[in-house]
């Protein structure tokens, strides 16, 4: 017999609460106390575990869903559910814990879709808004935008509330020297281009659910000022004077497109306050070797007031919202690196006259040249906003306005606990996503702990260099895209974008894979599919008979490239570069599975079985044009429509035949055109 008894002296920190074991169960087991207003730490494991609450009051976070917690509750945490528990109540919360290893349990948990179902919680997903300062190329368009577009595309797929968000970052100081270099306004310039980028978007067949131009929407501005004013009421963003670099002719605040030099961090050419190679930001001040866009002269120190925010004081909140959500290791790594600093002070106003100016700092317009000068002393007028901490009020601006014109009461300035948000992002944006915006979020809603997953990409290279607007060195989706070309442009930046490190974008490997891979594999067993149907079965799908080994082992294969193509798409573990990979191999098998059942398929005496390989054949072209659909939504529906059936609405959750009977068109249907559109494009 055991007797145990809950003992608060026996308690330490553990996950954020005290807890306290109890030995000899068998299992592992525990008191726990979480103290009135208090939660334990976001975590997830491979055990199974129960809590049984035995006093007080509070709730549970399952996976962002919430549920009560009061003395009677008793809740089981499947292997890898991310749980919080909350105090809500005045008093101690006490539960009973118990936790066990089940190797059985654990793998069906980490390959279950209903754990990773977002159920009816909206789901916010954000690629980076493009900077209007060009169109894009498909360095830019291989990253965050097809990245988030098959994200939404799968979510929708699995009946998912999911919206893709994006929009123009028209308040970037690169708009300013892209003004100059074009001889007009910064507002002219920042108009164009977003009218611009949003057309290339559509070509690539993205059209986001919300495209916000921050310089021309309604109540933008207020509720920037508004979110900055609560940023500096919470008493950590203030006034600070510390040294800046100003240009030695004209005298202009240097930052960000108008200064460069090498990065303190790495060592690396940068530009003013971020790091494209290590990711970490700068103060333009620490730059060695600085050197100013504006003159040949070498910039002066002088000491500049600017609100700043001490972002090594938030160590513990950036670390625990990386445990709550889907949080890449690179990123983590760079957290690690710059909370290892003794301090990082990061100024989030600039002086310049383009951009919005906080309520504190007066009533200037912030629509000007774009030049700024430094006042020096305390007073920060003629500052804005840094249009990075402006990013993260865009964001939850970007989901108020998607509310309103589809009938939901989101808002910006009360974020709820039960959105999901999903970033997708280039590395060199990830200190701003991924470690200061969680913290603004902190300070100006210090209730709200929002629920974000990253989703990071690296550089894309062409011919092993990096896009370059100024050499002519990129290949812009305009020059590329177009409805013949769309769906092979997808397929192949799906296949080599940089997801763990940099790739390349060679045009003799795109020729290659169009000319090879998509029309000498897809298209030929497409087409040659079609012909044998026309001749044998006068172009209608036949119903299977009889089913040999061989066949049962491709149904299986056909099964296990749906799982793989699921895990490549789900949150957890997304990566274009494998579900392209994966929709290949579909191809691959059901050609290989085609050539070793074509001895007997003008055999009378193997009839039935024939009509059994034929019907698996339709059966793959099925399973293609479903799981294509994330990756290649035109080609989805076209070779869906060619087999007879609607445009694919759900997520197979299986390997189906075509229904007997149905019309096949799949004989002289073209899905690809040669790959010719790049031959002459970027020389």
């Amino acid at each position: 017999m055991i007797i145990n008894r809950y003992d608060e002296r026996a308690l330490e920190a553990a996950f954020g609460i005290g807890m306290s074991d109890v030995e000899g169960l068998g299992t592992g087991a525990g008191w726990g106390r979480v103290a009135p207003g208090q939660s334990s730490t976001a975590h997830q494991h491979d055990e199974t575990e129960f809590f049984v609450i035995v006093a007080g009051r509070g709730e549970f976070t399952v996976d962002g869903r919430r549920h009560p917690a009061e003395p009677g509750v008793l809740a089981l945490f499947e292997p890898f559910e991310t749980h919080v528990l909350t105090n809500t109540g005045d008093t101690d919360l006490i539960f009973l814990t118990q936790y066990w290893r089940d190797a059985r349990r654990a793998l069906d948990s980490s390959a279950d879709r209903r754990r990773l179902a977002f159920g009816d919680r909206p789901v916010f997903v954000f690629s980076t808004p493009p900077t209007p300062n060009g169109d894009l190329h498909l360095g830019h368009l291989s990253g965050p935008y097809l990245g988030a577009d098959a994200y939404v595309r799968f979510q929708r797929l699995n009946g998912a509330n999911a919206w893709h968000l994006t929009g123009s970052d028209d308040y970037q100081s690169y708009v300013v020297g892209a003004a100059r270099a074009r001889g007009e306004s910064p507002a002219e310039t920042a108009a164009h281009y977003s009218d611009e980028i949003r057309r290339t978007l559509a070509l690539m067949d993205i059209v986001p659910d919300q495209y916000t131009v921050t310089d021309s929407a309604p109540g933008y501005r207020d509720g920037l000022r508004d979110f900055f004013s609560r940023t500096v009421s919470s008493g950590k963003v203030s006034v600070t004077e510390r040294d800046a670099l100003f240009d030695a002719v004209t005298g202009g605040y240097l930052y960000e497109v108008d200064v460069s030099g090498d990065c303190p961090g790495c060592g690396a050419g940068t530009g003013g306050n971020i790091c494209e190679e290590c990711g970490e930001p700068n103060t333009v001040a620490d730059l060695a070797a600085p050197r100013s866009a504006l003159s040949d002269a070498e910039p002066r120190r002088r000491p500049q007031a600017r609100w700043s925010l001490p972002l090594h004081e938030f160590r513990a909140e950036v670390a625990e919202h990386h445990r709550a959500g889907r949080v890449p290791a690179r990123l983590r790594e760079l957290a690690a690196r710059l909370f290892a600093r003794p301090s990082l002070d990061i100024p989030v106003s600039h002086p310049a006259d383009w951009g919005v100016p906080p309520a504190e700092t007066g009533t200037g317009t912030g629509t000007g040249t774009g030049t700024g000068t430094g006042t020096g002393g305390t007073n920060t007028d003629g500052q804005v906003i840094w249009v990075w901490p402006e990013m993260s009020y865009g964001f939850l601006h970007g989901i108020q306005t998607l509310g309103a014109r589809i009938g939901r009461d989101w808002r910006a300035t009360d974020p709820d606990q039960d959105w999901k948000i999903v970033h997708f992002f280039g590395y060199d944006n990830s200190f701003y996503h991924s470690v200061l915006y969680p913290v603004l979020y902190r300070l100006a809603h210090p209730g709200w702990r929002p629920d974000i997953d990253y989703h990071v990409n690296e550089f894309y290279l062409l011919e092993g260099a990096k896009f370059s607007t100024s050499r002519r060195h990129a290949i812009w989706g305009k020059e590329i895209l177009g409805p013949e070309s769309v769906d092979a442009v997808r397929y192949f930046l799906a296949r080599t974008r940089p997801e763990e490190e940099r790739t390349d974008f060679r045009r003799a490997a795109y020729e290659r894979t169009v000319d090879g891979t998509l029309i000498g594999g897809w298209q030929r067993w497409l087409d040659g599919l079609g012909d044998r149907l026309a001749k044998e079965y006068g172009g209608t799908a036949p119903d299977a008979g009889i089913w040999t080994p061989e066949h049962s082992a491709f149904l299986a294969r056909l099964g296990d490239r749906l799982a793989a193509v699921t895990g490549a798409l789900r949150p957890d573990g997304f990566s274009l570069n494998r579900a392209a990979a994966e929709l290949d191999g579909i191809v691959e098998d059901t050609l290989r599975f085609s050539r070793q059942e074509s001895p007997t398929a003008d055999h009378d005496g193997w009839r039935s079985e024939s009509r059994t390989a034929i019907a698996l054949e339709l059966a793959a072209a099925r399973l293609l044009a479903h799981t294509a659909v994330p990756v290649m939504p035109r080609f989805g529906a076209k070779l869906a429509g060619a087999l007879g059936l609607p445009a694919p609405a759900d997520w197979p959750t299986g390997v189906e035949l075509v229904p007997p009977g149905s019309e096949i068109r799949l004989a002289g249907t073209v899905f690809f055109h040669p790959a010719t559109a790049v031959r002459e494009v970027a020389r």
